[in-house]
């Protein structure tokens, strides 16, 4: 009687288990394009970022104007304008919605170059939303705004 209930229970629990799991290796996932995505952005590397964001992606930038494609925002990294010193990420929150994946948190950045706040700290606040398609995870859409000192 005690290995039927054992049996029937471990049945019980297994799906709940390997559903956190799976949550837990998406999660991990995307914490490794989340920083993979990162180092790409401060060594402006445009192969990679062709890779990470997807052709369609949108940007509400901290400029206050929208970013409307992928090949937009790639210009901006090859002219410099989008070029840090410093880039700093920490993830506050991750959520899973089907086969999307909302990250939320805070960004340190230091502007380099040409750019008007070249050399100074930034604080943002960001958001990104990354899209399964056919096994491979591609951020859709940003936003980032920078924090008032």
């Amino acid at each position: 009687m005690l290995v039927l209930f054992v049996a029937l229970c471990g049945g019980f629990f297994a799906e709940p288990l390997c559903a956190q799991d799976r949550r837990d290796a998406r999660e991990e996932l995307i914490r490794r394009l989340e920083e993979e995505e990162r180092r790409a952005v401060i060594d402006a590397d445009t192969g990679t970022l062709e890779r990470l964001w997807s052709p369609g992606m949108i940007v509400n930038n901290p400029q206050s104007t929208i970013t409307p494609d992928r090949g937009a925002i790639l210009n901006l990294v090859r002219s410099g304008t989008i070029r840090y010193a410093r880039f700093e990420r920490a993830i506050e929150a991750i959520r899973f919605a089907d086969d999307l994946a909302i990250v939320m948190g805070a960004e340190v950045v230091e502007p380099a170059g040409n750019h008007p706040k070249a050399g100074r700290k930034l604080k943002r606040r960001f958001t990104n939303i990354w899209r399964e398609t056919d096994g491979r995870w591609q951020v859709i859409a940003r936003h980032a705004n920078v924090v008032p000192e």
